[in-house]
């Protein structure tokens, strides 16, 4: 039963086929449109939004109380704050790869700024916001709910996801996507999101200094808009993953939805407008030789309140071999991981294979088979 996925340990999904483009099985349900301005008045919702009972959500999961990382100290360059804080990061790493960081930097009002044009572009029509639709097997552009690329388990909501990058020939990069996809008029709207990009990389990498490793930096923004659902225990805004990249870094708004795996089961994350939700992904599981846990998340929805999220994953440079260093790797912990790509992660993951709780494993699998 669904309920009972809050106390008992996480069900692993089936074997799976043989891997093939995600696309080949879903032509037959292209035809499949995931309109929010209509499909949150109604009461009963299409077949594909349903999934299986043992991951349906639960009625109340408990909380995880997690105390907050002060970072004000390391800004500082304060040496005890800045032990400290790096040693609050590791056990959280090395445990369930989740924590949340407040006195971190960030204007508050470029916050707001950032929450308030997700809603200018979510309200548009549907036909509106398709002008930026994602294309098959890319990671930027708009999506509504993914129905082009997956035919069941569908997450109820809409994305809208653009790349950004911290070298000089990229300065301008987020504010010219949107004039070239959207229009002039969509200027403004760029800057705001350059700027929260740029906010957000000076974080990612004061936190990846705490933790003592660098990837570089050519980044993913996402913004995550879940619309109501009048059937909120049949579905999930996001199914239960490890996301692929490096290192993510979450704002939420006030509305709940955001649940972590920890000690074999599922926990509420309380928002908290101060304070940025950050986890560990497979790409830096990967460079610590499994020392750091890649966190296990979902996303609920509810049938009243739209939910919003905006979500910075860093990555590696594209070529970029992820390798744990020498001193991660002895005798007695051996490799876990083949070396790779960040450019080989995110094609597997767009064309092959649909992120979930064994991405990183059946990736290595993957790799090991077609380079042998």
């Amino acid at each position: 039963m669904a309920m009972e996925c809050c106390t008992s340990t996480m069900l692993m999904p089936p074997p799976r086929p043989p891997l093939k483009p995600l696309d080949e099985a879903n032509t037959q349900h292209q035809s499949l449109v995931f309109d929010a301005s209509v499909l949150k008045y109604q009461s009963t919702i299409p077949s594909q939004f349903i999934w299986p009972d043992e991951e349906k959500p639960c009625a109340k999961p408990p909380e995880l109380l997690v105390p907050p990382i002060d970072l004000g100290g390391f800004l500082s360059a304060d040496p005890l704050a800045i032990s400290n804080a790096a040693r609050l990061v590791n056990e959280a790493c090395r445990k369930h790869g989740f924590f949340l960081v407040v006195n971190h930097g960030v204007d508050a009002q470029l916050v707001t700024e950032a929450h308030k044009n997700m809603d200018f572009f979510f309200n548009m029509s549907l036909s509106e916001k398709q002008r930026a639709q994602r294309k098959v097997g890319d990671h930027c552009g708009y999506a509504s709910s993914f129905t082009g690329r997956f035919s069941t388990k569908l997450p109820w909501k809409e994305t809208l996801s653009f790349r950004y990058c911290d070298d000089d020939q990229s300065s301008r990069i987020i504010e010219k996507y949107f004039s070239n996809v959207m229009g002039e008029d969509f200027k403004q709207f760029g800057r705001v999101y350059q700027q929260y990009c740029e906010a957000m990389s000076r974080l990612s990498l004061g936190i990846m200094e705490l933790l003592g490793m660098s990837l570089g930096n050519d980044s993913i923004m996402r913004l995550n808009y879940y619309p109501p659902c009048q059937k909120p225990n049949l579905t999930l805004g996001t199914g239960p993953h490890c996301d692929p990249t490096s290192l993510t870094i979450l704002h939420q708004d006030q509305v709940s939805g955001l649940q972590v795996f920890v000690d074999e089961k599922w926990h509420s994350i309380s928002p908290n407008s101060e304070a940025f939700v950050v986890n560990i992904g497979d790409t830096f599981m990967a460079l610590s030789n499994g020392i750091y846990k890649s966190c296990l998340h979902r996303a609920v929805v509810n049938s009243q309140t739209p939910r919003k999220s905006l979500a910075f994953f860093l990555c590696p440079k594209m070529e970029k071999v992820v390798s744990p260093p020498n001193g991660l790797v002895d005798a007695n912990n051996p490799r876990i991981y083949p070396d790779f790509t960040w450019s080989s992660l995110l094609e597997f993951t767009q064309k092959h294979y649909r992120a979930d709780t064994k991405t990183l494993h059946v990736f290595s699998n993957w790799l090991q088979q077609k380079n042998n």
